[in-house]
């Protein structure tokens, strides 16, 4: 049911996990455990299964893991309270104990952060898109405006799809040479017309860039393990009409 990252367990004062689809209540296309509140799953199922992770998260109420509508920017929300509505952004900061900031993914790099000292955590849907906009870079300066120290953060993508199963065009390649000067290591040689992007090697490389103390992937693709994760590619690929969330969540005790 759950993944943990050693870098962020050895910290004290903090609780997280990378959920799997494992060990929930969903059904179909949804097995098991959906925390995708976006998704077209039963909304009771959705709402047993976020309760299951506030339990493991030792969260005083189901309200206290927040989520965001998720639109592949780089907008980071300040958390001081669970929210009423939704706001649309791709990541989150806080300093409140007790807030579980957590991310939906389904091929994208959820990244969780971490300045322990200082008590100030994060967490960032990264696609390609938030991740070309800036999203990790985003997240580290609103971490900084809370007190962190960008030295001591330390930051873990998990399940994210891999080189070998993200096949793009050439405009999309394009794009990234125009915008990212030395992205073609970033590439690999596809079929005509097409390259393999390592979307996690970027995320890693924005997140150094950034200037963090440590970053690091637990090197598990979304898209090769459909026993653990969902896969919206996947799903793609086998004209499913819908998928569900892998919730990746942070929170200060």
């Amino acid at each position: 049911m759950v993944i943990e990252a050693a870098e962020l367990a050895a910290l004290p004062g903090l609780r997280h996990a990378f959920f799997t689809r494992e060990g929930g209540v969903s059904e179909g296309l949804y097995a098991s455990l959906n925390g995708g509140l976006g998704s077209s799953d039963a909304p009771e199922n959705v709402a047993e299964n976020r309760a299951r992770m506030t339990r493991h998260l030792d969260l005083p109420s189901e309200k206290n893991l927040v989520s965001l509508y998720q639109v592949h920017s780089a907008d980071v929300v300040t958390v001081e309270a669970p929210f009423a509505e939704r706001p649309k952004a791709d990541a989150m900061v806080t300093r409140v104990p007790g807030l579980a900031l957590g991310i939906a993914t389904a091929d994208c790099g959820p990244i969780l952060f971490a300045d322990a000292e200082n008590r100030v955590v994060g967490a960032a849907h990264a696609g390609w898109k938030g991740s070309l906009g800036g999203v990790a870079e985003a997240t580290v300066a609103a971490m900084e405006r809370l007190g962190a120290t960008r030295g001591k953060i330390v930051a873990v993508l998990g399940p994210t799809i891999s080189q070998a199963n993200y096949e793009v065009g050439a405009d999309f390649v394009a794009r990234f040479r125009a915008e990212v000067p030395g992205s073609e290591r970033f590439f690999a040689e596809g079929r005509a017309g097409h390259a393999q992007f390592d979307l996690p090697a970027f995320i890693l490389a924005r997140l150094a860039e950034a200037g963090v103390g440590t970053a690091t992937a637990l090197g598990l693709c979304t898209y090769a393990d459909p026993t653990r994760f969902y896969s919206f590619r996947r799903t793609t690929h086998r004209s499913e009409p819908d998928y569900g969330r892998l919730i990746s969540a942070i929170a200060l005790s």
